[in-house]
């Protein structure tokens, strides 16, 4: 199994709370295709939404292909994302009932097909990302001081 990663959507970890994840294929058109082989894409700001029983994609970027003619795709047209209709429905569910948003974590290739991982997350207030960042720093001096101790021995 082959996973080419092409977009990591950096921020979604700092503000949202991830409860769990899933994997979408992507329905494209030719030349996104060919851009997002470039690696010429971003994540910033997207998010998913189940419309009519469907799961819908929003601000993707992906920028036009180089190469291409008049019939060049738009960078941030709705993208449809392949997922079984169960998987849908439990999802529209869990958006609906909780207040929870549907978050693109990273965009990759796997086996030759563009694939998508969702994650079901919510929003992380102020204080919890202040918290996050305090913790983080703790942990990193934490481990400085255990390599210094380490290297006295």
């Amino acid at each position: 199994m082959v996973v080419k990663t092409v977009a990591v959507n950096r921020k979604a970890k700092h503000e949202y709370h991830i409860l769990e994840t899933y994997e979408a294929g992507i329905a494209l058109t030719g030349t996104e295709v060919k851009s997002l082989r470039a690696g010429k894409s971003s994540l910033q700001d997207s998010f998913a939404r189940v419309e009519n029983a469907e799961l819908m994609l929003y601000n993707m970027h992906i920028s036009p292909y180089e190469k291409g003619n008049q019939f060049n795709h738009e960078p941030k047209r709705v993208r449809r994302l392949l997922m079984h209709k169960q998987e849908i429905m439990r999802l529209l569910g869990k958006t609906r009932e909780k207040g929870l948003a549907l978050i693109p974590l990273k965009v990759y290739f796997k086996n030759g097909l563009a694939k998508i991982e969702l994650a079901l997350a919510k929003g992380k207030k102020l204080y919890d990302r202040r918290d996050d960042i305090a913790a983080r720093d703790a942990r990193r001096e934490m481990d400085r001081a255990v390599k210094e101790r380490s290297k006295a021995w």
